[in-house]
């Protein structure tokens, strides 16, 4: 590096990671560095010039070695989800396989609108090697290659192709990760030469910037909308989307459903906007819900749905409520807050839930209402109750789920992804306290669980050392990716993980099974072509990378080895087998939309399809 008074003469991987390690955040009147550091693993593609630069910011911008370049994608994610989105860390791979491996995790964050910084090696621009290794030629566009795939899954995207362009890349890339309404993850492709030629950047660029959350007010038109809206309404019901809490909207979220006696229910980002005691807590809602939940939905006859994108998930395909209902958003994002012929209120929740407020007083909901809901999350508790309980039956998820739950501290954090568990979590966890659950269910992505748990401990330990990262995972999900144990591992972050085997992909297999087919390759004893059923020893394999790990037979006894994991200053796998068929949530279920065979010469498919489809006729038609 050289300086002049004016400029600093750079290499573009330093000049990336010197503007990176300048920029804060203010969070609650303290500043932070608005990048935590890093993920990666280094290849021909990034090693020699952005491996320089990390090397010479190690201190600002500590680089977390991954294990595969995906599961660094879901860590970043997890990071994100923990800071609420006010904080994010950077991924980088190499050029090639690497950087492919990071798509998955570019979805699963698009999807779920978290903030990611992915720094991917790219081909040379010169192309005086070409073709070089690891890259695709596609013979009628040189440009085109794996890095073009991020288009689909980036709010921003861009390929450095002069070092003058990350004057303009860079901010815009931050900027948009720290929009609330564009928030996502921002691809910068790094080709290799253009990595380490220099330009003299302006001192002014590394000046140090400290950003803010944009709060983005409602429109008074909107807002006189709803209002009128909801001051109709006999039967009003909120949806607590994850959007509260990304938009720190939990006290105006209950400030407004207590001020207007109105029950509130929760989606799976927004698992944890309220505490299971709240006396309007009516519980969780849609395919994976509860009875309470649901059957309010039907009944209501004004949705105020706060900080939600309202996936099918939620809203059972579209066939959770009264066709009549009126639907108002309250969203930041004007997409979210259009969806299916709904009055928007298009701002943040912090600002537009006052808002409505302050012109709806002095509406309240009617007292039979709100005690119709409250008598229905009074069956549904009892129902989880005996749901959660063991003694002589199978082994199952939900048991698992109330045995951690009973035993956890409030302030203990909750990872659980795709497979059967984000629903039995959803319908049987009891929140302890606000924002203490993340479940995975925007891209439904199996994999995430061990690595969001590192990621979600690396942010945890930095806000709330003595709280735990509790892991929920299947085996399917555990066979898929588990090696950020072994991370966890290395970087002291340590992580419980209850790992629950049920012998192959049982809740696919039930699905499988209740469209009318047969079990065919999803459980390990249904595959053809497994001519050796095996059931894989977790606790050893665990334990080879340096967990404390212990096996157990019972639910009784998996909460005595809880009990030594939180005692425990390792990572710690707990290993129990569940039961395949037995011991699902049965209740709390509205309809999905499931593609099923409208031709079959089957009589028990056929005869599935025709209940499925029946379950059509409440499905709103709006878009």
């Amino acid at each position: 590096m050289t300086k002049t008074t004016q400029t600093y003469r750079l290499t573009t991987a330093q000049a990336i990671i010197r503007y990176l390690a300048n920029q804060y955040i203010e969070i609650d009147g303290v500043e932070t560095r608005l990048c935590g550091g890093g993920f990666g693993i280094f290849g021909h593609g990034n090693v020699s010039c952005l491996g320089e630069a990390l090397y010479n910011h190690r201190e600002e911008l500590p680089l977390y070695r991954g294990q595969n370049e995906q599961g660094m994608g879901f860590a970043a994610a997890a990071y994100a989800k923990q800071y609420l989105r006010q904080r994010f860390m950077l991924c980088t791979a190499s050029a090639g396989p690497g950087t492919a491996n990071l798509l998955t995790s570019a979805a699963l964050a698009h999807a779920n609108r978290l903030p990611m910084l992915l720094l991917c090696g790219d081909a040379f621009v010169t192309r005086l090697p070409d073709p070089v290794l690891q890259q695709l030629e596609h013979f009628g566009d040189p440009t085109f290659g794996v890095n073009d795939s991020f288009k689909a899954v980036s709010r921003y995207w861009d390929r450095i192709t002069h070092p003058a362009q990350i004057l303009q890349s860079l901010p815009n890339a931050i900027a948009t990760m720290m929009d609330p309404a564009d928030c996502g993850p921002a691809f910068i492709g790094l080709p290799q030469d253009v990595q380490g030629w220099t330009y003299d950047y302006p001192t002014s660029f590394f000046d140090k910037k400290v950003h803010r959350i944009r709060s983005v007010a409602p429109d008074e038109f909107d807002v006189a909308d709803a209002v009128a809206i909801l001051k109709t309404a006999k039967r009003p019901m909120i949806i607590a989307g994850g959007g509260v809490q990304y938009g720190r909207a939990v006290d105006e979220l209950t400030a407004f459903a207590e001020t207007h006696q109105i029950p509130v229910v929760e989606t799976i980002a927004g698992r944890a906007n309220m505490l299971a005691t709240h006396p309007l807590n009516i519980g969780p809602l849609g395919v994976t819900g509860s009875n309470s939940a649901n059957a309010i939905a039907e009944q209501a006859d004004v949705i105020v749905a706060v900080g939600t994108r309202l996936q099918d998930f939620t809203t059972g395909s579209w066939t959770a409520f009264a066709a009549d209902a009126k639907i108002i958003t309250v969203n930041v994002g004007r997409h979210d807050a259009g969806k299916h012929m709904s009055t928007p209120v298009v701002g943040d929740a912090k600002r537009a839930l006052p808002a409505l407020a302050s012109d709806l007083s002095p509406y309240v909901a009617p007292t039979d209402w709100v005690a119709t809901a409250q008598d229905e999350r009074a069956k549904w508790d009892a129902y989880v109750a005996d749901n959660v309980s063991h003694g002589n039956r199978p082994n199952s998820y939900a048991q698992a789920i109330g045995v951690v739950n009973d035993l956890c501290d409030p302030r203990d954090r909750v990872v659980a992804a795709a497979g059967g568990l984000p629903a039995e979590v959803t319908a049987n966890w009891r929140t302890l306290d606000i924002g203490t659950v993340d479940v995975e269910f925007g891209f439904s992505c199996m994999g995430y669980e061990i690595a969001g748990g590192w990621g979600a401990r690396i942010a945890q330990a930095e806000r709330e050392p003595d709280a735990d990262t509790i892991v929920f995972v299947g085996d399917g999900s555990y066979m898929l990716m588990n090696s950020d144990i072994y991370s966890a591992i290395l970087s002291d972050k340590k992580m419980i993980i209850v790992t629950l085997d049920n012998g192959g992909f049982a809740v696919i297999n039930k699905l499988q099974n209740n469209t009318g087919n047969e079990s065919f390759n999803n459980l390990i004893e249904d595959s053809p072509t497994i001519t050796r059923p095996f059931a894989v020893d977790f606790h050893a394999h665990a334990s080879a990378m340096g967990a404390t790990a212990e096996t157990v037979a019972t639910p009784a006894e998996l909460g005595e080895a809880f009990k030594r994991a939180k005692a425990s200053d390792n990572t710690y796998v707990i290993c129990m087998t569940v039961d395949a068929y037995e011991g699902w949530t049965k209740e709390g279920h509205t309809w999905w939309e499931v593609g099923t065979p409208h031709i079959t010469e089957s009589d028990k498919v056929r005869d599935a399809h025709i209940e499925w489809e029946a379950g059509r006729a409440p499905q709103r038609k709006g878009v």
